[in-house]
C-alpha cells in the first residue's frame, strides 16, 4: 500500500479540495525533482538512462499519476545537469481530479519555470 492511501495520511489534508491537493503535491514533486538532480553528471551516453532513473525516482513521492523527463542540449562531453535542461511533464491524481505541472526553462525570462499547465477530472 502505498503511503497516501493510508488513513492517517489522508487525514493530514482534509483541509484542501482535490485540486489544491494536487497542485501542492505537484509542486513538492517539481521541486523535488529539480533540487535531486539539478547537479547530476550527463553526456549523451546515459542522458536516457537518467531520464528513466528520474522518472522512477520520482513515482515514489505521493499521488504521482504519470511522470515525462527529458534533458536537452546535452553534448558529446560530460556535462553537470543544469535546470535549464529539464523539460518534465507530470500528473498528479487526486480521486478523479488530475494535476498536469511542467517544469521547462523559458527564455524569455531567463528561468527554469515550474507551472501548473492544467487542472481537469478524470
Amino acid at each position: 500500500m502505498r503511503v497516501e492511501e493510508t488513513e492517517i495520511f489522508k487525514k493530514y489534508f482534509e483541509n484542501l479540495t482535490d485540486r489544491e491537493r494536487a497542485v501542492f503535491e505537484g509542486g513538492i514533486t517539481l521541486g523535488a525533482l529539480f533540487h535531486q538532480f539539478v547537479g547530476t553528471p550527463v553526456s549523451k551516453d546515459n542522458k536516457e538512462s537518467l531520464e528513466r532513473a528520474i522518472e522512477e525516482a520520482m513515482k515514489n513521492q505521493p499521488c504521482v499519476y504519470d511522470i515525462k523527463v527529458k534533458i536537452k542540449d546535452v553534448g558529446e562531453k560530460y556535462t553537470s545537469l543544469d535546470g535549464r535542461m529539464l523539460d518534465v511533464d507530470l500528473k498528479i491524481k487526486i480521486n478523479r481530479t488530475i494535476a498536469h505541472l511542467k517544469l521547462e526553462y523559458i527564455a524569455e525570462i531567463d528561468y527554469p519555470l515550474m507551472y501548473v499547465k492544467e487542472l481537469y477530472e478524470e
